[in-house]
């Protein structure tokens, strides 16, 4: 490759150091610029096709959150396993969905402002998708109403519920019943369902938030049941939608909802996102928590698996004990817990390291610091791998991410979209 046409290729950060498609990249022989972050094919596939077996298990339907990646090569590997829809919570993220061929799209979050809302309607003149938008007060609803009302257009709304001290939503069935009444009288608007996000409740104390989840969820089942019961739903004439679910309480929504009875046929959706590629801290922890309570998960075959990784250099030894490696915050998650080192490489070849032998201590902008104790044999260029928290802000830090196989040859750019 000449000079001049490396210089054209480079787009982002991670860029490669060919770009033909002959040549195969590998991440190990630095064939492109590192740090990068990476996403392992054999256990994308494993969690996509665990979290659809399990919704099909508790007979629910499954809408991931595509915010966690929004990347639609992913997109459209968990609607071919068989995911009912795409959960989003943004307009733009809406376009990105249609734009990658989803036909059910849950905003699970209020639209507000003139642009917002006048690229919703845009995306549901188009006509491609069932979209579906969150509503919580009567002024957003009128907002909504006078944009799709001058477009001779009607708006599938769910209307959301939410927890005191946490998000958005209704807080009282009162709330709910009172915005369900408005709706009625909007006809651009029709009352498709009822959306919740118990995933805000979480303290120190594990069977203090199971209890208040479940108060929750009991509080959707009447709410939901009374509107159900006063009509409110009969402007829509398709499924009624029930939807609920991060990646904490999943099993406890699911649960919950096969216990509802309606007049209309329902639809139960669950909306966990960062069980894509799983990780090596929080949503780890919560579901190992999980599958201690739910025998469901314990049954299905295997387990979700962390896929992502940062692949960083060793790039100063400036004293004994600390190494510095070339990532930083603007690189990686940060937010509920530190990048750890899993493995360690020199010139493509596995060198021995024990787990835990390292340890990230801070992170600046460009730089993670590490303490490492005598059996660590680091060299300036060694290559780590890192396993990360929270796949969510890791993924937006990124252009591109590569999916490998386990040799960590890239197999596949997955642009995305944020």
């Amino acid at each position: 490759m000449t000079q001049h046409n490396f210089l054209e290729g480079i787009k982002h950060k991670s860029t490669k150091l060919h770009n033909s498609e002959s040549v195969q990249i590998n991440i190990l022989l630095e064939d492109v610029c590192l740090p990068a972050v990476v996403v392992k094919q054999r256990e994308l596939e494993n969690n996509i096709a665990w979290m659809q077996y399990y919704a099909n298990a508790v007979n629910v339907s499954l809408s991931p959150h595509g915010k966690t990646t929004m990347t639609p090569a992913i997109f459209k590997r968990q609607i071919a396993q068989g995911a009912w829809g795409l959960s989003v919570g943004t307009a733009y993220q809406a376009k990105v969905a249609i734009e990658s061929g989803i036909k059910n799209i849950i905003i699970a979050n209020q639209v507000v402002g003139k642009t917002n809302i006048r690229l919703l309607a845009e995306l549901v003149k188009l006509n491609q998708a069932n979209l579906y938008c969150c509503v919580d007060s009567i002024q957003n609803a009128k907002q909504l109403a006078e944009v799709f009302s001058y477009e001779n257009q009607t708006l599938n709304i769910l209307i959301e519920l939410g927890i005191s001290g946490g998000r958005c939503g209704c807080r009282t069935e009162d709330e709910a019943l009172l915005l369900a009444e408005e709706l009625k009288l909007l006809p651009s608007l029709v009352v498709s369902g009822i959306e919740f996000y118990e995933g805000v409740i979480h303290s120190d104390n594990a069977e203090k938030d199971i209890n208040e989840v479940q108060r929750f969820l009991q509080r959707v089942l009447t709410t939901s049941q009374k509107l159900d019961s006063l009509g409110m739903f009969d402007k829509h004439h398709g499924e009624i939608l029930l939807t609920g679910a991060g990646s904490v309480w999943y099993d406890l929504v699911s649960q919950k909802m096969t216990t509802f009875r309606f007049s209309k046929p329902f639809r139960f959706v669950i909306r966990p996102g960062c069980y894509i590629t799983h990780d090596h801290g929080i949503y780890d922890e919560a579901q190992q928590a999980l599958k201690a309570r739910d025998n469901v998960a314990c049954q299905l075959d295997g387990d979700l698996m962390p896929a992502m990784e940062i692949v960083a250099l060793i790039q100063s030894l400036p004293e004994k004990g600390r190494a510095i490696v070339n990532f930083g915050k603007r690189d990686v998650a940060f937010d509920s817990g530190l990048p750890q080192p899993l493995m360690l490489y020199r010139e493509g070849q596995q060198v021995a390291f024990q787990k835990g032998a390292a340890k990230t201590v801070g992170l600046m902008d460009q730089h993670a610091i590490l303490s490492f104790d005598e059996s660590c044999d680091f060299q300036v260029g060694d290559i780590l791998i890192f396993g990360t928290s929270h796949p969510c802000i890791t993924f937006d830090k990124w252009k591109v991410i590569y999916l490998i196989d386990d040799a960590y040859n890239v197999l596949e750019d997955m642009p995305t979209y944020f």
